[in-house]
């Protein structure tokens, strides 16, 4: 029956595949799986009670307003409220460099939309953000991928692809990073690589676009200051998202450009939801106001914090030798690679049947060849019982794995 309506689909929609962690999401509805899977946030750490009680307030202040349209720019005390926090980061911005989307994804499709061409490519890490890859992919996008190291997307590596995109004759609109707990890695870019990366911008032409979900969870060092803090002609494109610091069920994210920039991205929004959600930018905005915002980072950072020790204690202790993993200083994530020639992917599968759960490396490459002996981790959903279980689970399953790659090696 389905292929009966194929002819009907855009060229586009015959190229959508739901992605490996989706259809994976599927399978963790069990209740004995341990999953280490999604990028999913505790709901430990989500304050209901604050919510409920800002939610009653607006309501009755404001609710008629503040459930009817609004502008496509987003509510203006938030607005003003965004840039503030901003700025206390180190950005030159007001609240008209500020544009409220529905959840930080919905500027991947902005973007898309406002600037990439069928075919043209856009530089990016490798391993990257994988519904990144999703979202630009819509648009036909091309990539090219940049290895990451310790330090995040290397920047030698990024200067020799401008240079031969340069004497090409093209070099890309794009460059997308992560710069923060790198999701899937966990690894940040120094601040030396920042102030670089925006001076090839200036020197090559091009738009950083710099997603920063993950800035506020940091829980060991100090913070760094953003892509965004270091762009003096206007050329970062900063986006971030209050899923990991408040909600994700909210669905309120950001993004700040040049006004020149923003106006592109508010007309391509209106023809997509004409506004974010009023009731859940009213209750962000109160958030902040109301100054919940920093002890909520705080409590949520020691929560973390905690699981992520705990995770890399439980890995020293229980994983085989040869696996080598990174050692992130906050985000959500933990990236693993095993020996050449052993597939995370086929690991999968015998993990699953052990009831634990991990997304294999792959996913995250524009090249589905690439990747294969990696995998993601994440720390932060499970408790921390869990982890210690699900890893001793995990170790097995990869001890087996490895084993049977040295025999018939």
């Amino acid at each position: 029956m389905p292929e009966l309506f194929e002819r009907h689909f855009s060229n586009r929609a015959r190229q959508m595949k739901a992605s490996d962690v989706r259809e994976l999401l599927k399978l963790l509805r069990q209740s004995d799986m341990i999953s280490f899977a999604g990028g999913f946030p505790n709901t430990e750490t989500f304050p209901v009670e604050l919510i409920r009680e800002i939610c009653d307030d607006v309501l009755k202040e404001d609710g008629a307003r503040i459930l009817q349209y609004g502008i496509t720019e987003g509510y203006q005390p938030l607005r003003e409220s965004i840039a503030g926090r901003m700025r206390g980061k180190g950005m030159d911005v007001t609240d008209e460099n500020v544009l409220v989307v529905s959840g930080s994804q919905q500027v991947i499709d902005l973007v898309g939309k406002v600037f990439i061409d069928r075919g043209e490519t856009m530089i990016i890490s490798a391993p990257t953000y994988l519904t990144a890859l999703t979202g630009f992919r819509m648009y036909e996008a091309s990539f090219d991928p940049i290895p990451i190291d310790d330090d995040n997307m290397r920047m030698d590596l990024l200067e020799e692809s401008l240079k031969r995109h340069a004497t090409e004759g093209k070099v890309p609109k794009i460059v997308y990073a992560l710069p923060n707990f790198q999701n899937p890695a966990g690894v940040t870019m120094p601040e030396g690589n920042r102030r670089r990366l925006v001076d090839l911008a200036n020197e090559y032409d091009f738009l950083v676009l710099e997603d920063d979900p993950y800035g506020e969870l940091r829980y060991v060092g100090d913070d760094i200051a953003p892509i965004k803090s270091f762009d003096d002609e206007g050329r970062v494109i900063y986006m971030s998202t209050f899923s990991k610091i408040l909600s994700p069920g909210l669905r309120v994210g950001w993004v700040l450009a040049e006004p020149a920039i923003l106006r592109k991205l508010i007309i391509a929004k209106q023809s997509a939801d004409v506004c974010t959600n009023g009731l859940s930018q009213a209750i962000a905005s109160e958030y902040i106001s109301r100054g919940h915002v920093d002890p909520q980072i705080s409590k949520i950072r020691e929560i973390y914090g905690r699981k992520m020790r705990t995770m890399l204690k439980g890995m020293d202790e229980f994983m085989p030798e040869e696996l080598r993993w990174t050692k992130p200083e906050g985000g959500m994530f933990i990236w693993a690679t095993l020996p050449d020639g052993v597939s995370s992917t086929e690991l999968l599968d015998r993990a699953v049947e052990r009831k634990v759960a991990f997304v294999s490396g792959r996913a995250f490459f524009p090249d589905p060849d690439d990747g294969k002996s990696t995998m993601r981790l994440n720390f932060t959903h499970p408790s921390d019982e869990m982890i210690i279980e699900g890893l001793e689970r995990l170790a097995g399953v990869l001890e087996t794995g490895i084993r049977g790659r040295t025999r018939t090696a």
